[in-house]
């Protein structure tokens, strides 16, 4: 399904990331894999997948540009990277604020502005963004991450008219999600709403990548501009 395409995938090295990047290489695709740190999480995967890796904070745009500028170049960009800091609106600092905002959003502005002029000299390219379930109004979660997930929406519908039709740009919304990160951070009161929604159950890792490559691939060439809710029938719950 991505038999000579070039994917990378930020914030891959556990998670809905890891996941995606194992599924894309079983669908033949050239991985480039991303974290923050050199970490020993990101070189076993890339050691497991025989694939390239780079590392940078996707924050802050210098470095971004020198870790992509190695690069050749990429088909497919799957901006993943994502934090939550689940505060009530009155306990976060501003802090919170600028580092939920850098990491969800300009992250997503600064790498996809890196790949972009590549993709628009090719004539070709994909981007799927990853948002939440929480970005929407009758889903929202904690402000700084539903602020910063809704901000992704609406981003992507904006960068798939300006750079159409050379570039498709989608995204997803995750509903709960079972990953080693999450499982030791849900509540009791996550449990309840995950075991509420229609199929009862939080997805795995591996069943949203199945649709991150899905907008990736050519199987989506008439969809751009559209952000996919996967949640298991969560946000039609009521």
């Amino acid at each position: 399904m991505l038999e000579n395409k070039t994917i990378l995938i930020t914030g891959s090295s556990r998670g809905i990331g890891a996941a995606t990047a194992r599924l894309a290489v079983a669908y033949g695709g050239n991985v480039i894999l991303h974290g923050k740190d050199d970490s020993a999480e990101l070189r076993s995967l890339a050691k497991e997948l025989d694939a390239e890796y780079v590392f940078f904070d996707v924050g802050n745009e210098a470095a971004v540009e020198k870790g992509i500028k190695k690069l050749g170049s990429i088909d497919i960009l799957v901006n993943n990277v994502g934090i939550s800091i689940s505060k009530p609106f009155l306990e976060l600092t501003n802090k919170d604020w600028d580092d939920t905002l850098s990491t969800n959003v300009m992250g997503v502005v600064n790498v996809s502005k890196t790949v972009i002029p590549g993709m628009l000299e090719r004539k070709s390219g994909t981007i799927i963004n990853t948002s939440s379930i929480k970005g929407y109004p009758h889903t929202a979660g904690r402000a700084a991450f539903a602020a910063s997930k809704a901000a992704l929406i609406t981003l992507t519908a904006s960068m798939a008219k300006e750079f159409a039709p050379n570039i498709r740009v989608n995204a997803i919304a995750p509903g709960f999600t079972e990953t080693a990160t999450t499982k030791d951070a849900w509540t009791e009161r996550i449990y309840k709403q995950i075991r509420s929604t229609p199929l009862g159950r939080a997805a795995k890792p591996e069943e949203i990548a199945e649709v991150i490559l899905f907008l990736a691939s050519d199987k989506a060439s008439f969809i751009t501009g559209e952000t996919l809710v996967v949640d298991g029938g969560y946000s039609i719950a009521g």
